[in-house]
């Protein structure tokens, strides 16, 4: 009898973990495609929009319990008292105390919560996943490469063969998602979603991608065969094409910081003092080059998002500069924040909206001071462990990535869109996971 319970009971549990790893590869996996299927499906079922929204967060908490349930069964509570897993219970923990503080109201409250701490949670899940499964780094990076695939391979598609309003197809629109942006309104340079909420988003990830790509390069330049070459030649062009055509400066910028933290990290060494001077020479020559061709149409436009013809009646240089002088101006006058939920997409559901762009001032105005710090933490630490780990392709290019990232934070709330923040911290999560010492 105690043996045919004990074989149940591990019967059970086995489920128990397909049925977690399912739930956390089925979010990492899908999360490219969330933006046309929730627009999509939320067009023909209007009534169970909210849910096509929240299938992530509502997968999540089921993986919550069921990894609950894994760990009793294991006796492997020791993962929550790792450094990184209490820095996140804090930073969780501040946003439950302030909620109350400066109540948003419900709907306001419960956006903000989930745009505040999706990503972090879903970091948790997969690295206590990788911690007990560390075999399952494999499936994890295989189903990343898929994604990416869709989501490249669409964006290639949207350039040179779709017509560019093709989204509004499915739903997109002013009041959903608009299917594409132009430059300070000026029609001449589309800036393309792919599968991506807007054109940043879509730059951002795609300089992503590249990073890991060349990181992955510099380490497997020997021992790459057809078929590698092959997807790595598919995603290096979609990732070039799409950084491109979503027009994000920040995005460019940032992937060019994180390709020289890569290239720095693997030969950066064998370069000679000469080799540096040169490089450097021809970057500031370049850099200056632009500014002097600040006049032309296309420099312009691209480059300095600057329509002379004509465009929006404010440009978004202004804008970027407006937002920060209001976010600066609130950081120093509220300590404890503004309440969770008072701020960007969460906050158009209350009576106050405010847009902040910048991903530090978005904290500190939803979590204070304090919810600033604990976040920086968790960040730098993973960072520091990633770089600890650099002799891993993963590692290094997802280390490098997230530095270009918090590049773009400067000028945009990067880990707001869910995409994004979910792929960078589930990879820095199945790279730290895999190799715990």
């Amino acid at each position: 009898m105690v043996g045919s319970r004990k074989s149940s009971r591990l019967s059970s549990l086995g489920i128990i973990e397909k049925t977690y790893l399912g739930i956390l590869l089925v979010i990492f996996g899908g999360i490219v495609l969330h933006a046309p299927l929730s627009v999509g499906l939320g067009t023909l079922a209007p009534s169970y929009e909210l849910v096509f929204k929240l299938w992530k967060e509502l997968l999540m908490l089921v993986a919550a319990v069921a990894v609950g349930l894994i760990l009793y069964d294991k006796r492997q509570f020791k993962i929550l008292n790792e450094p990184l897993m209490i820095a996140i219970g804090v930073y969780v923990a501040i946003h439950i105390v302030l909620l109350p503080v400066f109540w948003q109201g419900l709907a306001p409250s419960v956006a903000g919560l989930m745009i505040d701490l999706r990503y972090l949670f879903f970091f948790a899940l997969v690295y206590i996943a990788l911690r007990l499964y560390p075999s399952s780094r494999r499936l994890f990076i295989k189903v990343g490469v898929v994604g990416a695939l869709i989501a490249l391979i669409f964006a290639l598609l949207q350039v040179f063969i779709l017509p560019i309003d093709v989204l509004k197809y499915i739903g997109y629109s002013t009041k959903t998602i608009v299917p594409y942006l132009t430059v300070d309104q000026n029609h001449d340079f589309i800036r393309i979603n792919s599968t991506f909420r807007g054109p940043n988003p879509l730059g951002a990830y795609a300089g992503m991608v590249l990073t890991i790509l060349v990181a992955f390069t510099m380490k497997h330049r020997v021992n790459m065969d057809s078929r590698r070459l092959t997807i790595v030649g598919i995603l290096t062009v979609g990732g070039i094409v799409a950084l491109w055509a979503s027009y994000s400066r920040s995005a460019l910028i940032a992937v060019c910081l994180s390709i020289v933290i890569v290239l720095g990290a693997t030969v950066g060494r064998k370069l000679s003092r000469r080799t540096w001077i040169i490089s450097s020479v021809v970057v500031f020559a370049i850099l200056g080059g632009l500014l002097l061709g600040r006049g032309n149409s296309f420099v312009s436009n691209v480059l300095f998002h600057e329509n002379p013809s004509g465009g929006s009646s404010v440009s978004s240089n202004e804008g970027h500069v407006e937002s920060l002088q209001t976010g600066m101006s609130r950081l120093i006058r509220q300590p404890l924040g503004g309440g969770i939920g008072s701020t960007g997409s969460a906050s158009l559901y209350g009576h106050s909206p405010l847009i902040v762009e910048n991903q530090y001032l978005f904290i500190a105005h939803e979590a204070g001071w304090a919810g600033l710090v604990v976040f920086l933490l968790i960040f730098v630490g993973v960072l520091r462990r990633l770089w600890e780990r650099r002799q891993d392709y993963l590692a290094l290019g997802v280390l490098a990535s997230g530095v270009g990232l918090a590049l773009i934070g400067l000028l945009l709330p990067v880990w707001v869109d869910d995409t994004v923040a979910i792929i960078w911290w589930g990879l820095a999560a199945v790279a730290l996971g895999a190799h715990h010492d």
